[in-house]
């Protein structure tokens, strides 16, 4: 049986997933050009699922946190079905982390201070695109772009009330190893009821 590659074992891995999240992220950092970048997954109220890509912009001990437009399917899914996963997935060193938890938006104060690092045109952006609705054109997005640019013109770029920050507090945490023999190891992480974590292994 093939041992190359690296390896991953309940005896080995930090007992906090969000620290062995963290450990996998910044050894991830050398190989990767967008390292942030995860899958995330809504539902409806009834289950049907959709995914897309967004960038991590928190992860700390208690949560991980994007942003997007309230008003977007993502949005609209997450207000009936509060809900999600993330798969973040690191091709090179062979790693994938699933997280699964209970989303709640972040305060305004914690939108209105990310908002405000974000680039100009991105900041015109998100007021500019009533994001997942129908667009007649790309002159109209445009079009309406320059409106806004004119608009703020001299002035800053405040938030708006339908565009901010999304944290998850996960239950679940699930990290997978590539091995050559497809033989990959699988390590779950799940919440004991005492405000710990329960580890164990799962068949790959």
């Amino acid at each position: 049986m093939s041992e190359s590659g690296p390896t991953l074992d309940v005896a080995t891995v930090d007992a906090d997933p969000f620290r062995q999240f963290q450990v996998w992220f910044d050894e991830a950092r050398p190989f990767m050009h967008e390292p942030e970048a995860v899958a995330l997954v809504t539902a409806t109220r009834s289950g049907t699922p959709s995914a897309r890509m967004v960038l991590l912009r928190l992860h700390d001990q208690r949560s991980f946190g994007w942003y997007s437009n309230y008003e977007s399917r993502k949005g609209v899914e997450l207000a009936a079905n509060p809900r999600a996963a993330l798969l973040w997935y690191c091709e090179p060193l062979g790693r994938q982390i699933r997280i699964e938890g209970a989303v709640e938006k972040m305060s305004p104060v914690e939108s209105d201070a990310y908002f405000a690092t974000r680039a100009r045109a991105s900041q015109l952006g998100a007021r500019a695109s009533d994001q997942s609705r129908p667009l007649v054109s790309r002159a109209a997005l445009e079009s309406r772009f320059d409106e806004i640019s004119a608009t703020f013109e001299n002035h800053d770029v405040s938030r708006p009330d339908y565009w901010g920050g999304y944290r998850m507090r996960p239950s679940r945490f699930e990290f997978w190893q590539h091995r050559d023999d497809r033989l990959h190891d699988r390590l779950l992480y799940t919440r004991d009821g005492a405000g710990g974590w329960r580890l164990q292994r799962l068949s790959p």
